[in-house]
Formats: C-alpha cells, sequence, structure tokens
C-alpha cells in the first residue's frame, strides 16, 4: 500500500505550493487513520529536503515517486522511493529512509544497532542503513514482482539534519557492512544524494515498476524458503513427536483449507508447560513458510523470539529470518487478510491495547485473527502473569465467529519438560493452592527437585550443572529493584540475601539472548527473560512475595520490585476495589512462580526467603515417603538389578533434600 504516489514533477509542485504533507495527511487519515503532529512536521520538513536533492534535469521530470511505502509482511513504511529505469532499460528502485535524527552513539556488542534521542531520551534503535538495507531485502523476500521482473532495489539513508564530526559514531566502521549495502548521506551532501539517484535512474518508466511493487503478490522468496529448511533440518531440538505431530497436521489442513476456500480458520491449541507448543509452532513457522505462505510466529514476550531466531540462525543473517518474528503488538495496523498464518504463542500473553502507554489498538486476539486467513493460538492459561494478559480461550472463539472462522480446539497433553513428569506438574499446582490435583501427596521422583538451605549452596549447584552443556540457569521472583546503574554492569549487584551474604545482579540489558548466553549464568533472569524458554536446570530464589502463614500459601504484591510492570495498574486497581485488586495479584504471582518452577527439564532447585515456606516444601515433599507405588515385574526386576530401594511396593526415597 502506497500512501502518496506521483511523478517527481508532480511531487515538485505540491511541495512548492506547500501542499505535500497536507495531501500525505488526507490520504493517511482516509487508509490508516490518525496521525501525531510530530509525524506531520517530519514530512513537511523531509520533503522540502528531498525536493532540493530532486530539483535537477539530471533526473527526469516523469519518473515516479512513492511516499510512505508499506513493507510486506510488517507495519513498517518506506519513506521515499523513486523508480525508473537503469541505463541498460532495466527496472530501478531508489529507497530512501529519512531521518530528523542530529545525534547518534555506537552501541557495542549488538548487530547493526544505534543510540539516538526519541522523546527526551537516549533509547536504541537499528542504524538507518541497517533499516533501508533491510527493508529492500523484505520486499525482495515477499514481493514476486520484484522476484519475477527483476527490478532492482538500491537503498541509503538520508539524516539532513546530522552535522558529521570527527571519528563519527554513525559511519564507525562496526557499520561498515550495512552502510556498503545502503550508504548514509548527511547535512549538506545533498548534491551526493542526488548522484547515487541519477546513478541508477536514468529514465522513466511511466511508474510502472512502482505498479508492479504495489499490485505484486506476498510470498516468501524460493532463497527464503529453502534457508529456513535448512535451518531446521538436523536441528534436534526442533524433532516433533506423538501428539505434537497430530496437532501440526491438523494446523497444515487448516492453513491450506483458509487460502482455498476463502474462509478463516482458527486453531486453539492448549498445552501446559513442556508440552512442546514452541518446538511446534516453529516447525509450523518453517513448513508453511516452504509451502509459499506468508507467515509469522508471534509472541508478546521478546525473549523466546530472540532466542529461536539465534538458534535458527546458524551461519545466515538475521535478517533473513527476522521478518518471521513478531511482537503481537504490531496487527493493529495490518490489512485483513494481510498474512496467511500466524502462529501465536504464549497466547494468554495477549493484551488489549498495544504500544508503549497501551493505546493503540482495539484487542490483539481479534487484530491477529483479522489479519490471518489462519490463526494458530497456543494457549495455557495458567501462565498469565501481568494485569495486562487477557488471552483466553472464549475471547478467541467469540472474535473468531464474528469473523465467520471455522474454529478447533485441541489439546497437548505430553509432558517433555520436568523429565517428562506429568505429576510433577500437577503436585507443583496443588502446592501453590492453584488447583486440588491427585497429586496432593507427591510425584515420580525421577525429577530432581530440592530445597535448599543457603542460596549460595544452590548457586553453586547451577553452576556446576551449567558447565555441562550451558543450559542451568538461576531465576528469582521480581522482588528486588533493577538498578539503572547496574543493568548493563555486572559489578553492581541488585539481589542481596544479608542472613547468607549472597548477592547477584539481575540479567544484564546488553543482550536480548539471556537464555543461550554462555555467561548468563553469572546473572539472576527474572519471569520476562524465562517465560517460553526451557533449561535442563533451574535454581529458583522465591521472593517475600510468596509466604506460608497459618497453613496456607499467601501472595503479597507490596513486595514487588517497584521496577515490575506485571503489577502495573495494581494500586489503583486496588484502591477501587481492593478484594478484587488483591485476587488478580494472587493468581499472578502464583502463576508466575508456577511458570518459573516448570522451566528445568531435569530438575529445579529452591531457595525461599520466608523460611516457613522452606519448611512447607520439605513436608510436602517428605510426605512421598510412605505412598505406595503400583510396580510392575519389570519394574522390580530393574530397580533389584540397580540397587534402588524398593520394598513390597513402598519406595524409600534418599535424601531428597
Amino acid at each position: 500500500m502506497i500512501i502518496y504516489e506521483a511523478t517527481k514533477e508532480e511531487f515538485m509542485n505540491d511541495v512548492t505550493n506547500d501542499s505535500i504533507a497536507v495531501k500525505i495527511h488526507e490520504n493517511y487519515l482516509k487508509r490508516i487513520g490518525k496521525i501525531s503532529e510530530s509525524e506531520f512536521n517530519s514530512w513537511n520538513n523531509s520533503m522540502n529536503y528531498m525536493y532540493k536533492v530532486l530539483n535537477t534535469s539530471i533526473i527526469p521530470d516523469d519518473v515516479g515517486v512513492a511516499i510512505e511505502y508499506k513493507v510486506p509482511t510488517t507495519s513498517r513504511r518506506i519513506d521515499f522511493m523513486l523508480t525508473g529505469l537503469d541505463e541498460q532499460d532495466r527496472y530501478s528502485v531508489v529507497i530512501v529512509e529519512l531521518k530528523q535524527w542530529s545525534s547518534v552513539n555506537v552501541v557495542e556488542n549488538s548487530d547493526g544497532l544505534v543510540e539516538t534521542a526519541m522523546n527526551r531520551r537516549m533509547v536504541k534503535h537499528t542504524h538507518p542503513s541497517y533499516q533501508a538495507w533491510s527493508y529492500a531485502k523484505l520486499i525482495t523476500d515477499y514481493n514476486e514482482s520484484v522476484q519475477n521482473e527483476s527490478i532492482s532495489l538500491y537503498p541509503c539513508a538520508y539524516l539532513h539534519n546530522y552535522i558529521q564530526k570527527e571519528n563519527d559514531p554513525l559511519t564507525d566502521t562496526l557499520y561498515d557492512n550495512y552502510i556498503s549495502e545502503a550508504p548514509v548521506f548527511i547535512k549538506g551532501d545533498a548534491l551526493k544524494l542526488r548522484g547515487f539517484i541519477s546513478t541508477y535512474i536514468k529514465k522513466t518508466d511511466r511508474k510502472k515498476s512502482l505498479y508492479l511493487i504495489e499490485l505484486g503478490k506476498i510470498r516468501p522468496s524460493k532463497s527464503l524458503q529453502d534457508s529456513l529448511v535448512k535451518m531446521l533440518d538436523g536441528n534436534e531440538e526442533f524433532i516433533m513427536i506423538e501428539e505434537q505431530k497430530v496437532v501440526y497436521e491438523e494446523a497444515i489442513l487448516m492453513a491450506k483449507r483458509a487460502l482455498s476456500t476463502d474462509r478463516k480458520q482458527v486453531l486453539i491449541v492448549e498445552g501446559g508447560p513442556g508440552t512442546g507448543k514452541s518446538v511446534l509452532g516453529i516447525n509450523l513457522l518453517v513448513q508453511l513458510t516452504s509451502k509459499e505462505m506468508v507467515c509469522q510466529y508471534v509472541t508478546k514476550n521478546s525473549a523466546p523470539r530472540e532466542v529461536y531466531t539465534k538458534r535458527l540462525q546458524q551461519n545466515y543473517k538475521k535478517t533473513v529470518i527476522n521478518n518471521l518474528f513478531k511482537s503481537s503488538g504490531v496487527y493493529h495496523e495490518a490489512l485483513p487478510n494481510e498474512l496467511d498464518v500466524l502462529i501465536v504463542d504464549e497466547a494468554h500473553r495477549l493484551n488489549e491495547k498495544s504500544g508503549l502507554f497501551k493505546n493503540k489498538g482495539e484487542n490483539q486476539m481479534m487484530e491477529i485473527i483479522r489479519a490471518a486467513k489462519c490463526s494458530v493460538f497456543f494457549i495455557d492459561e495458567y501462565q498469565k502473569i501481568s494485569i495486562h494478559d487477557v488471552g483466553n480461550k472464549e475471547q478467541i472463539k467469540q472474535f473468531a465467529e464474528s469473523y465467520g472462522a471455522e474454529v478447533v480446539e485441541m489439546k497437548l497433553e505430553s509432558q517433555f519438560r520436568c523429565n517428562g513428569s506429568d505429576g510433577y506438574l500437577a503436585w507443583l499446582d496443588d502446592v501453590l493452592e492453584l488447583r486440588e490435583t491427585a497429586n496432593a501427596d507427591g510425584f515420580d521422583f525421577q525429577y530432581d527437585f530440592k530445597v535448599f538451605d543457603d542460596p549460595n549452596e544452590l548457586r553453586n549447584e547451577i553452576f556446576n550443572k551449567n558447565q555441562l552443556n550451558n543450559k542451568a540457569r538461576m531465576l528469582a521472583g521480581y522482588c528486588w529493584y533493577w538498578k539503572t546503574e547496574g543493568k548493563s554492569n555486572p559489578e553492581v549487584h541488585d539481589i542481596y540475601l544479608e542472613d547468607h551474604q549472597f548477592s547477584m545482579s539481575w540479567n544484564l540489558n546488553n543482550t536480548l539472548t539471556w537464555a543461550i548466553d554462555p555467561e548468563s549464568v553469572e546473572q539472576v533472569g527474572c519471569i520476562h527473560t524465562s517465560q517460553g524458554l526451557e533449561f535442563d536446570y533451574v535454581g529458583i530464589i522465591i521472593g517475600e512475595d510468596l509466604r506460608y502463614l497459618d497453613g496456607e500459601i499467601v501472595t503479597d504484591p507490596f513486595k514487588r520490585a517497584k521496577t515490575d510492570k506485571s503489577l502495573s495498574g495494581f494500586k489503583k486497581m486496588y484502591k477501587k476495589d481492593n478484594i478484587e485488586a488483591v485476587e488478580i495479584a494472587d493468581q499472578i504471582i502464583k502463576n508466575t512462580y508456577r511458570t518459573l518452577l516448570t522451566r528445568g527439564m531435569k530438575g529445579c532447585y529452591i531457595y525461599c526467603v520466608d523460611p516457613l515456606l522452606k519448611e512447607y516444601f520439605i513436608d510436602r515433599l517428605s510426605r512421598s515417603r510412605s505412598i505406595i507405588y503400583p510396580l510392575h515385574e519389570e519394574k522390580v526386576l530393574i530397580a533389584a538389578e540397580e540397587s534402588v530401594p524398593y520394598v513390597t511396593g513402598v519406595r524409600q526415597e534418599n535424601d531428597l533434600i
């Protein structure tokens, strides 16, 4: 979709008449909606600079101009495009990313990121050259006309307010790869940019390439399909088994049906921790993309997106697959049926409103169903860990029905995490008083669960386990303030337990892949860096927001750190209706610890700040010593051979703590 389309001559007249920003705004209102005053002003400013660049007879008057072109499969828009023919009469398109920036800082240890001032604070942003290059790459990967008609794309960036200084961070060697692909122009470079454009656009194509791009069928390129299949091929952590395969085949059929019948399809898949929802989602992403469907993997939480991107990336550029992983908050501007399939992991984490200030869109569940011909929602309502989490089966079904969609519900039962111990999960739900279960008195202790008296000993155990394969991590409830001055400094410790002279830092903010970075074992992860991911072993510090008092589990939202946004709005809610507020916070805190305590594939070790809670866990574990387990003859023989102490059907536990 193009907001403003004209010849160069028409564009120049609109700038001369001081009507260019008004015309862009009017078209934007008709097709998308309102914009901020700052965006209107930026159009006014930047288009005057582009007028100076194009004010030459070297660039023909009848070449095509497009402003605010929507990049396929994204909510991003290209600021400015010029289209025409090169010297050999081949279609040629110049992409110009326009920026109002006047300063940047280098961001070390990151690929293609800079820091710049926005809304009176410094924020990380992609380098303008990276941004322009990635837009060209996405158009090439997804627009069939560009692929088939051999349309050449030439990206660049123009920072017309930026004054370059010596050893300027904008052109630091760290960004050489992207600047070579998309040159960056600054204040005073109007003639240089004019030369860049005139190198590739020599004559008019009567806007034909613009027409081809605008109406081109959106589908993944063959090279993107092949890259994804190679990434997954032989990667054992993404192998599906049993009922995962059943759900997978059903999802494939529904996606095909959505495309062939023109009726929306919605698949809702329930599954607890460790039932393979993410593995299944990644397999669907790859398979559906290989079938030429425009498909994306969606999560609210950024940690799983970044980790799966890195795991799949291998020797390929991150951008090759980066656009396949999206935040749940980007679809409020998506067109109806713009995408073939959206795979939503952690659907219970979906919000109503999107945006930093929760002021965009209507409802993420509705927006996803509207945007895709087929939607797959993986959901576990016991993993809602924020006041803003509203994702639920009933509303998904209601929105699906309002769009006339066919709805299918399925379940994933088998447990692949926690050593396959369904009993452990049921026991944990009972212990946390989330629900009564048949496993109130214990579980199969093939799963390694221990309670520690000293957090230092717990940490040492996790360090030892991590030496095996970098799959052990420390986690904690969000009861300690995340110090601003220590967010990138491992020497600044946020978590202190004075009784044991224990201290550690929260996970540092200079990485998006904490879960798999080797040095991360030295830091403590929170719910936001671990939900949706798994490790072999986890060590959990349970803070003062979960205690044991008068024979029951109690939660205390006032013990949560102010830096935790999970309970944002609780105090306001508490003033209105303290009973309802406490009930909601109680559920969120228990769900948070349930989620943390189920991140370990092989074992979970805990330390409780509240001594009574520690004794409660020990008591619940000790009850299992008198449990009688049904023993099969084969199991008895194995036990005898391994000298496991089974006596007349009573399993006598070794030291559990």
